[in-house]
């Protein structure tokens, strides 16, 4: 076994959520060394074609994880190793915090420099890349941007990826949204954190409101501005808002959560080009960091 493989028991943990057979019917063949060669890949950030020959060929580990990642498998998977994990009671939901991380785009991952014409004469203009690829420009280079919601484990509930320009107040709804924990006997999926912690950049007016919509209790800082203007609208500003700061210092996990998916380097640094293929590299490293006691 190499550094970084499954381990026998996480792999007795993992294999029961493999899929057995592809579209076509056929069986999937050699798991185990494929999934290690994949891991690989994602911890270490080499080309699919440098893959070491222990892992047989770089092509099968590279479609599989493509297709895996297109199809929706990593996420059916990864939702799965949730459910044992609750069921064991290996979840803090005692406290769930969100935040967000940029990624710097590796230059393959945004393909050809291309550029469209103007009218005769005039300097040509670099073309716009899809919104659907998740790749914002800044002054930095190509970003994109990963929010997530960490258990108090200070491992990931639930993902999502927007361009790096993007801010992180729209995206506290969506984020908690997607927190959906089956339980094995059959009962209504868990959604609710006990407490929620979030830093200024997530105060909102909508959060907050979706948040006691949802009873669930939260510490999230309120700005200055936001405060001054709720001070000027008097009463109908609403209640100043609670603020813990010993809740508040819990907010770290979330923050130990993202140095531990950015020790991938295949997370760190996006070199896939296709916005699908990176989600699935981000649910691999997350499967990972589950897998282990």
């Amino acid at each position: 076994m190499g550094r970084g493989d499954l381990t026998n028991e996480e792999w007795a943990r993992l294999r029961p959520h493999l899929p057995t057979s592809g579209k076509r019917g056929g069986r999937w063949a050699g798991h185990r060394r494929i999934i290690n060669g994949i891991l690989y890949r994602i911890r270490t950030g080499v080309p699919w074609r440098d893959l070491p020959a222990r892992f047989g060929k770089w092509k099968t580990a590279y479609e599989r994880h493509r297709r895996w990642s297109a199809d929706g498998t990593w996420d059916r998977i990864f939702a799965a190793i949730l459910a044992d994990a609750d069921a064991e009671g290996r979840i803090d939901w005692s406290m769930v915090s969100v935040d967000s991380t940029s990624c710097r785009a590796h230059q393959h991952a945004a393909g050809a420099r291309k550029r469209r014409p103007l009218s005769a004469g005039k300097r040509t203009t670099p073309r716009q890349h899809r919104p659907d690829e998740g790749l914002g420009s800044s002054r930095g280079g190509l970003t994109r941007k990963i929010h997530l919601a960490g258990e108090g484990g200070r491992r990931p509930l639930a993902l999502l990826i927007t361009p790096g320009q993007w801010g992180d107040a729209p995206q506290l709804i969506p984020v908690m949204e997607r927190i959906r924990v089956a339980r094995l006997d059959g009962g209504r999926p868990r959604t609710r954190p006990g407490h929620l912690g979030g830093d200024k950049a997530y105060s909102s007016r909508r959060n907050r409101r979706y948040l006691r919509r949802r009873q669930i209790k939260h510490t999230i800082p309120e700005p200055r501005n936001q405060r001054a203007n709720r001070r000027r609208r008097g009463n109908r500003g609403g209640r100043p808002t609670g603020f813990d700061k010993t809740i508040y210092k819990r907010r770290n996990e979330v923050e130990r959560t993202i140095n531990a998916l950015k020790n991938f380097r295949a997370v760190a640094t996006r070199f896939d080009k296709r916005a699908y293929v990176f989600h699935g590299t981000i649910t691999v490293a997350s499967i990972r960091l589950w897998l282990r006691l």
